[in-house]
C-alpha cells in the first residue's frame, strides 16, 4: 500500500486549494481513505474520511462546510477540495489507509497572506 498526497502550496486567506492523494499497490475501491492535519506544534487530527462508496462519514466543526472529500476509484485518487482557507489551516496534509493503517508523505499547506 502506497499513498502519496500532493497539491499543497501556499493560498491566501479565504482562497482554495485542492489536495491530491495517489494510490498504488492495492484496489482503493475496497478500502476507506481519511485525510489528516499536523499543524506545528499540535497533534495530527483527522479532517475526513471517505467510504468506498464516496460517502464521507466525518468532518469536524474546524472544517465543516469548507473541505470536501471525494474519490475517483479509476484514477485511484482522492481529493480534498478545500475552501475558504484560513490561517488556522495551515499544516502538513496526509492522506492515510485504516486496514493497513498507510499514511501516505504529507503535503504542505500554508495559508497566509
Amino acid at each position: 500500500v502506497q499513498l502519496q498526497a500532493s497539491g499543497g502550496g501556499l493560498a491566501q486567506p479565504g482562497g482554495s486549494l485542492r489536495l491530491s492523494c495517489a494510490a498504488s499497490g492495492f484496489t482503493l475501491d475496497e478500502y476507506h481513505i481519511g485525510w489528516f492535519r499536523q499543524a506545528p506544534g499540535k497533534v495530527r487530527e483527522e479532517i475526513t474520511c471517505i467510504g468506498t462508496n464516496g460517502g464521507s462519514t466525518y468532518y469536524p466543526d474546524s472544517v465543516k462546510g469548507r473541505f470536501t472529500v471525494s474519490r475517483d476509484n479509476a484514477r485511484k485518487r482522492i481529493y480534498l477540495q478545500m475552501n475558504s482557507l484560513k490561517p488556522d489551516d495551515t499544516a502538513v496534509y496526509y492522506c492515510h489507509e485504516f486496514k493497513t493503517d498507510s499514511w501516505g508523505q504529507g503535503t504542505l499547506v500554508t495559508v497566509s497572506s
